[in-house]
Order: C-alpha cells, then structure tokens, then sequence
C-alpha cells in the first residue's frame, strides 16, 4: 500500500505539489490524473526517493520514504517518465544489471528474468542489444526492468506515451494482470480512455492540489457527467470549447 500525506515541494518560486495527500490500495489501481503540469510526476518522483519533499510524507507498505529510502525503493518498481536503457546491453544483460542491483543473484535472478521474458513475450528480443529497438520493444524492456524484483508496488509514469494501439492493449492486460496478482498499482495520465478502462480510484490533481479523489462512479456522481472526460474537465476548473 501507498500512502502520501500532506506532501509539498518548491522549486524557487514555484509550488510543484502543495499538501497532497491519498491512498493507493493494494490490488487495485490508482490514477494519478491531471494537466500537464499538475505535479504528476513530481508526486511520483517523491515516492521513489528521487526528490525529498519540503513537508509531509510518503510511506510505501508501512516504510517512511525520506526515512529509510533503500527499504522503500526495493518495495517499488518504477517506469519513469525517462524509459532510458542501455543501447549497448541486450535484454538480458538489462534484467541482469537491475537484478543485481536489487540484491538478486545465480539462480533466483534467472528463473525471474525467464518468467519475465515469458510474460512480456520477450523471447525474439533476449540476446538483441536494445539499440534501434521500437518504442514498444523498449518500453516492454523498461517495465521488465521495473519488475525484475518483484516489487509489491509498481508505479508507471504515463506507461502508454507513444506506444501504438498492440502494444498500448499490451500495457493494459499487464497491469490488470498485475491487479489480480494483489499489486498496488499507481500510474499517472491524461488519457482519458485509458483512466476509465484501468482504474478502481481516481486522484484528479490540479495546480499541484488534489481536486478530487474517487472512484469513477463516484467522480460522476458528484459532477453529474455521464463521461470522465466532462467530469474531469469541470473539476480541473478547464473551461473552453466543447
């Protein structure tokens, strides 16, 4: 589980995040959605120990981040917004390198790198060095990076940028699957199609600021909209043409 309290970062003059706070259940998933700008990502940044908030906290399954961040981060599997890999390592090179890292070894690490390779049908890619990869080859590689533990937490910041419609259906069973498996699962978006097809919860952020926080039906409910994408509109404060 995931917990953020009353989180707040500055960069110089400007509030990024101003006291945000929610809660991500395990075996569901939570939308983190909002403009660009929002404070999005660096939300997400804070919670894999990237940045230190000015104030308040995340937790990640009982483990203050800013407290104990080695603790939090082999909790977590992250797909930044930045999916760089290593053009020069193969597939199984990359999942070895992050394994290691993450204290796995010999045996163990392969069987995971195996039953990766078999989730994400990575077996054509294995032994290619990720240099001239598609955008969907490297994206399937990066969340086998994020996975390669087998973190309890996984978050996914805008997992289907620029993947096209196979690999985007890809990204989708793979995180419905990672549900069921009992996962916490937190992406950030502002895909409208993909929020309602996904998520159990929804964190609409704004200006840095939580503006809503439910489930889908209950966003609906309370702005009176029959689509996300009007409720979204009127609770983000957007005005414009229809």
């Amino acid at each position: 589980m995931i917990l953020v309290e009353n989180v707040h970062k500055r960069f110089g003059d400007k509030v990024a995040v101003e006291d945000v706070s929610f809660v991500a259940e395990d075996g569901a998933v939570t939308g983190l959605l909002g403009p660009n700008g929002a404070g999005k990502t660096t939300t997400l940044r804070m919670l894999y120990s990237l940045i230190v908030p000015d104030r308040g906290r995340a937790v990640v399954d009982g483990i203050d981040v800013a407290q104990d961040p080695a603790a939090a981060r082999a909790r977590i599997g992250v797909l930044p917004d930045a999916k760089g890999l290593y053009p020069r390592l193969t597939v199984r090179e990359h999942l070895r390198y992050f394994g290691r890292l993450h204290g796995l070894w010999g045996r163990a690490l392969e069987a995971r790198i195996d039953a990766l390779v078999e989730l994400l049908e990575l077996k054509e890619l294995i032994h290619r060095r990720t240099e001239g990869f598609s955008q969907g080859e490297r994206m399937k590689v990066a969340i086998a990076r994020a996975l390669v533990h087998d973190p309890k937490n996984v978050l996914l910041d805008e997992p289907t940028n620029g993947l096209d419609v196979m690999s985007t259906r890809a990204m989708r069973a793979l995180i419905r699957r990672l549900r069921e498996q009992g996962t916490t699962v937190l992406f950030s978006s502002h895909v409208m199609q993909e929020v309602s097809a996904l998520c159990d919860r929804i964190v609409i952020v704004a200006h840095g600021r939580v503006v809503a926080d439910g489930t889908p039906a209950e966003l609906l409910e309370r702005t009176g909209h029959h689509s996300l994408e009007d409720a979204f509109v009127q609770l983000v404060g957007i005005e414009g043409p229809a």
